[in-house]
């Protein structure tokens, strides 16, 4: 071969070289997630896998981060704890991913820290407010909402402002809802409320009739439920067959979907629920983020878990952003530094990954609109005080 020739061969094998190392980076990142796309939790699920949608389309509209794209590699996990686990084990061993964003719920959270804790690769974890979740000595978890124990909070200091006295609480009988009892119960004698009956139901119960019966004999002024979506539209249509009424009666999740009051109409009016997020609230970006999605899923439910799994997504991003690598321990160390404002509001963490900065609010049903009613220094409009009959809503 002459000199000539060789000199070619090597110009070519150079351009090869470099051409794949091109190729490999520009290859998008790879985001894994599992999320409740059916099950018990679909409802919510959906809504947080369309905030993930949003902000890669996003994200990559604006030349995504290190210079790449980002991808979502993501399972349904049919609202089962034990299926999660089994897909974050195959999407960080089988698929590769290069991150992980957490699943919907604290229940299938709780269940799949181990599984990325175990392999160091951090996690934000938008849609898990149990806060035991983020005092087990986990290093890799991130919180992004307030806490399950505070989500009853406005129901119970409006009731106390309102002079009211006794409280009965309801709640499936799962990490979340549970988390939540305790924390209201705390709440509620710190008010001076006298918590009179409580009382756990089985997740994916449908008939809360002899429950609500025995609560109705307690006679309490306020009613708190800590539901998901589907239970909270049973119990308040099963209220209203057993004509159980109580003064106040506000749910944790499920209340705010707007096909909560699509399919319970005037029924709907005068209940309370909690919100992690509104659109209408002073976050940077939240306003557009609600227009895009409307425009990106026309017709589809918008509501705080759209907006989480949104705002998740950005911290991720900028925790890689600021780490300016892939690296596992510097995406850690730049998400624990992070005092961040995102569309769901702020985003803080102590060294537990445990959430610092975010707030929740209460709002209530009128006319078919969700109003905020507390805290008062976001509140929209006035509580409609006291709840009438059914037959007057």
């Amino acid at each position: 071969m002459t000199t000539l020739l060789w000199r070619l061969v090597g110009a070519l094998a150079v351009v090869a070289l470099f051409g794949a190392a091109e190729a490999q980076a520009q290859a998008p990142i790879k985001i894994g997630a599992s999320l409740s796309l059916t099950g018990t939790y679909a409802a919510l699920g959906q809504n947080q896998h369309r905030g993930y949608q949003l902000c890669a389309k996003d994200v990559n509209e604006k030349g995504g981060v290190l210079g790449r794209k980002i991808e979502f590699v993501l399972y349904d996990d049919q609202s089962l704890p034990a299926t999660g686990v089994r897909l974050y084990e195959k999407l960080i061993t089988q698929d590769k991913v290069d991150a992980i964003m957490g699943p919907y719920s604290s229940a299938i959270t709780e269940a799949v820290a181990n599984v990325n804790d175990r392999y160091k690769m951090p996690m934000v974890a938008p849609m898990a407010s149990t806060t035991s979740i983020f005092r087990k000595g986990r290093k890799y978890i991130f919180m992004v909402q307030s806490p399950a124990e505070v989500y009853l909070e406005g129901l119970i200091e409006v009731a106390a402002k309102r002079g009211l006295k006794t409280v009965a609480i309801i709640n499936e009988d799962t990490l979340f809802p549970k988390a939540t009892v305790q924390g209201t119960i705390e709440l509620a004698k710190k008010k001076g409320l006298q918590v009179v009956f409580v009382e756990a139901y089985p997740k994916g119960n449908t008939d809360f009739s002899a429950l609500l019966t025995k609560m109705k004999a307690a006679n309490p002024d306020v009613l708190g439920a800590a539901t998901y979506f589907d239970d909270a539209l049973a119990i308040t249509r099963q209220m209203k067959e057993l004509n159980v009424n109580p003064k106040m009666y506000g749910v944790t999740v499920g209340g705010d979907l707007p096909k909560f009051y699509e399919q319970l109409g005037r029924n709907a009016e005068y209940v309370y629920g909690a919100s992690q997020w509104e659109p209408e609230l002073p976050y940077p970006g939240s306003q557009q983020f609600a227009e895009a999605y409307k425009k990106e899923f026309p017709g589809s439910d918008l509501s705080y878990h759209s907006a989480g799994g949104y705002a998740g997504c950005q911290i991720l991003v900028e925790g890689i952003r600021r780490a300016g690598s892939l690296d596992s321990e510097k995406i850690r160390e730049a998400i624990l530094k992070m005092d961040f404002n995102t569309v769901y509001g702020g985003f803080k963490v102590d060294q537990d990954g445990f959430q610092v900065s975010h707030k929740m609010v209460m709002f209530q049903w009128h006319d078919g609109k969700k109003v905020i009613v507390w805290p008062d220094e976001l509140a929209g409009g006035k509580i409609r005080f006291p709840t009438p009959p059914w037959n007057q809503r």
